[in-house]
C-alpha cells in the first residue's frame, strides 16, 4: 500500500505542476481527484501503521500546501482565460 500511496502522491505533484503551467478544467478536476486519493491512502496508512505519525503528518501537510498553492494559481489562470 505504501508504494501505491507514493506513486499517487508523486503523480499528483507532477500533474498539479502540469495543471499549473497549462490549466484546463479537466486537468484541474483530475488533480483534485489525485489529491483526494493521496489523502485517503495516507489516512489509511496512518491508521494501519501509526508509528511515525508526527513525521507523516508534517510531510502530508507540506504536500497539501504545495499542491494546494499550485492548484489555486492554476484555478486563477483558468478563470482569467474564460
Amino acid at each position: 500500500m505504501l508504494v501505491i500511496h507514493i506513486l499517487i502522491a508523486l503523480s499528483s505533484l507532477v500533474f498539479s505542476g502540469i495543471t499549473f503551467l497549462v490549466p484546463t478544467l479537466k486537468k484541474l478536476y483530475f488533480s483534485y481527484t489525485l489529491v483526494g486519493l493521496t489523502i485517503v491512502s495516507g489516512t489509511y496508512l496512518i491508521i494501519s501503521k501509526p508509528a511515525h505519525m508526527l513525521t507523516v503528518c508534517f510531510e502530508g501537510l507540506l504536500y497539501i500546501g504545495v499542491v494546494s498553492i499550485a492548484l489555486l494559481f492554476a484555478n486563477k489562470k483558468l478563470a482569467k482565460q474564460v
